[in-house]
């Protein structure tokens, strides 16, 4: 007997036509929530109970928040939704012919299907990194690293080797993108302003922080103002970053770069891109550079009926011919614009073509500073991390995360705190783990 053996969907037959979501992202939330109302079927399968806000995981990864704090149970989100069910299961494979999904605890039929299950972290055909670097793509994995970093400072207190010390008190961040700047400034703050208050028998002059990336700036979708203010505001936090710099090698101890620097470190912090995460049985024709290719209207190429949204679709356009930026702003409007669209298909009338509008980009890099790229400017500094905070604080599903990560906030603001500096899970690295299995 399998341990999905006597489980089921068991989604009650209907007469109105099923939409099928897969995905509880920034894209699947959107377009679920768009079709409220109608005359449809939704069901929405994701291998986690809960929506989480990505741009904040860092925050969790470094003791800034507890990470209900940036998570929103979906059945909550659309408990007031007739018609609507939600079911914790991982979709196995598509079979477009047939019309309907497979997963772990059965198969289930569709008249329309919305793939949104975003991206994964992209090694580059490194996989040897996947068991010994820290990704940041998921709560468990920033719970991982936040247990693994506060247990290395419990035991630089109680080792006498002072090459075990290096490498338990170095950090690398591998990824000059947004996530890798701002895990980077999240790290200075903690080496600055709380770290030595918890841990006084510690020299934290010995703690090195690094960031190496590939190209040659930070930041690189964003301008290159944007990028040399970031590069600005890590220097201020001592961290040394290496551009034009690949990681040749690591095993867990210590972290060999294209330029044959070698870094001692128990903890490396992979954020050096994302790619699709693809589901098995797509046309081969439909999938490039790990994404699937999709139309104007977020149809998948060669399929009727299944369309992509998020980051996990490949749209080109004139202004982006590799595709659009996989981030939670192109989410979110093609969740919206899709679910319009088949309302007006629904009632015979003309869908329309999605059309992103980029409202800017930005980034934090610690207390008062930040990047924002706006379309005819960009702005530094104070400002800059006020209309981050506002922005992501508007973002946030579900008022009460909204006032606990303001509170937060404002209490790290004042008192120089993170206080959730706690190893509630003891991590023990595994050279054979694997993600857990889901449904």
């Amino acid at each position: 007997m399998t341990p999905f053996e006597n489980l089921h969907l068991d989604i009650p037959a209907t007469d109105k036509k099923r939409i099928i979501i897969i995905g509880g992202g920034f894209a699947g939330i959107q377009i679920a929530k768009g079709l409220k109302g109608n005359d449809y079927q939704v069901v929405m399968l994701d291998r986690n109970n809960y929506h989480t806000f990505q741009p904040l995981l860092y925050q969790v990864a470094t003791a800034g928040l507890e990470p209900d704090s940036i998570a929103g149970a979906l059945r909550q989100l659309f408990n007031d939704y007739p018609g609507f069910y939600f079911r914790m299961a991982k979709v196995t494979q598509i079979h477009p012919q047939e019309q309907k999904i497979s997963t772990l605890i059965g198969d289930l039929k569709y008249d329309t299907l919305i793939i949104a299950n975003g991206s994964k972290t992209n090694y580059f055909g490194n996989q040897d990194m996947f068991n010994l670097t820290f990704p940041l793509k998921q709560i468990p994995q920033a719970l991982n690293l936040r247990s693994h970093m506060l247990q290395n400072f419990e035991q630089t207190v109680l080792t006498r080797e002072e090459d075990e010390k290096d490498r338990l008190t170095n950090f690398v961040v591998v990824g000059g993108g947004p996530t890798g700047v701002e895990v980077s400034g999240a790290l200075g703050e903690l080496k600055k302003h709380v770290l030595p208050k918890d841990y006084p028998d510690i020299d934290f002059s010995i703690m090195d922080l690094h960031l190496v990336d590939a190209g040659p700036r930070l930041l690189a979708g964003m301008s290159e103002k944007a990028g040399a203010k970031a590069l600005e505001y890590l220097k201020g936090f001592d961290v040394n970053v290496k551009l034009n710099t690949v990681v040749k090698s690591y095993d867990g101890r210590d972290v060999v770069l294209s330029d044959g620097t070698v870094i001692p470190a128990k903890t490396v912090i992979w954020a050096a891109g994302v790619k699709g995460n693809i589901i098995d049985g797509l046309p081969e024709g439909a999938i490039e550079r790990g994404r699937i290719l999709v139309d104007d209207f977020n149809q998948v190429k060669g399929l009727k009926n299944v369309y992509a949204i998020g980051d996990i679709a490949l749209m080109k356009t004139e202004n982006y011919p590799n595709g659009q930026p996989m981030v939670a702003p192109v989410a979110i409007q093609q969740g919206q614009q899709l679910a319009k669209n088949l309302i007006r298909a629904s009632k015979g009338q003309e869908q329309k073509i999605f059309k992103y509008r980029d409202k800017g980009s930005m980034a934090t890099v610690g207390r008062n500073r930040a990047v924002v790229d706006m379309p005819k400017f960009t702005i530094g500094g104070f400002f800059a991390w006020l209309i981050w905070m506002f922005v992501h604080l508007l973002s946030i599903v579900g008022f009460r995360n909204k006032l606990v990560v303001f509170s937060n906030w404002v209490w790290n603001y004042f008192t120089y705190d993170r206080g959730t500096r706690l190893i509630i899970r003891t991590f023990v690295r595994n050279k054979s783990y694997k993600q857990g299995e889901t449904l």
